[in-house]
């Protein structure tokens, strides 16, 4: 019924974080993605000079990944989920496959690290994880296990947006760690410091964006049953009336 449809959607004010996230979405797209429509090697944002997989993965990740955050942010619009389901349904679809791609990339990419080998670990299992839950996250949702699904696929969001909080973590760190880099452009690539720096980075914008995930995740049970609590004596005296 519409009404009831109506009535268990979700209002976008009750949801304030999208619009700011589709923002910082569309800005990071438009900043990073330019230097490699080109396909040339010489405007990477990284050094390209890591053996002839490099750049083609690093080319597909790019591609297929912001394919994939713009569909994540239609997926985390409770509004279009709840009017528009069949583009919800689609835009899943498109998620499910170029997460799958852009994942397979990043494992790829992740072999061939700026900063050794704790950058090459992290980034590894950024990827399998990827991986791993977009999948369970299709299979629960064709086995109709519609909890399930919702719980394993805001864990891959949480993951796929990592590449954009990496852009606010990366300078965070270098301006603790390695202030004079930011003033001096002779610091940069190989320096140990900015590797120190990029390892950090590497680790704190998934593992960060999971354990807010999980946090968000199960914290809703927990707040429905206290709402439950609170409301049951009402309930217990209307019926006695």
């Amino acid at each position: 019924m519409p009404g009831a449809e109506r009535k268990g959607a979700v209002r976008w004010w009750r949801r304030p974080w999208i619009a700011p996230l589709a923002v910082i979405t569309g800005v990071f797209l438009v900043t990073a993605l330019p230097r490699y429509v080109g396909l040339d090697p010489a405007q990477s944002l990284v050094p390209t000079d890591r053996g002839p997989a490099f750049y083609p993965a690093l080319v597909i990740h790019i591609f297929s990944g912001s394919v994939m955050l713009t569909a994540g942010v239609l997926q985390l619009w409770p509004w279009l989920r709840a009017h528009h389901p069949r583009v919800h349904r689609w835009s899943g679809r498109v998620y499910v496959v170029s997460a799958l791609v852009s994942g397979t990339g990043a494992l790829v990419t992740a072999q061939f690290p700026s900063a050794g080998v704790g950058q090459q670990v992290g980034n590894t299992l950024l990827a399998v994880l990827l991986l791993a839950f977009t999948l369970l996250g299709y299979r629960a949702v064709r086995q109709r296990r519609f909890a399930d699904h919702r719980e394993w696929m805001v864990r891959s969001t949480a993951l796929a947006f990592s590449i954009v909080a990496n852009r606010f973590w990366a300078p965070v760190l270098i301006a603790i760690y390695v202030p004079g880099a930011l003033t001096d452009p002779s610091v940069g690539f190989g320096a140990p410091e900015i590797e120190g720096a990029a390892i950090a980075s590497a680790w704190i914008s998934w593992v960060a964006n999971l354990m807010f995930a999980e946090w968000w995740l199960h914290r809703k049970p927990r707040r429905r049953a206290r709402v439950h609590q609170a409301r049951s004596p009402k309930v217990e005296v209307q019926t006695a009336r």
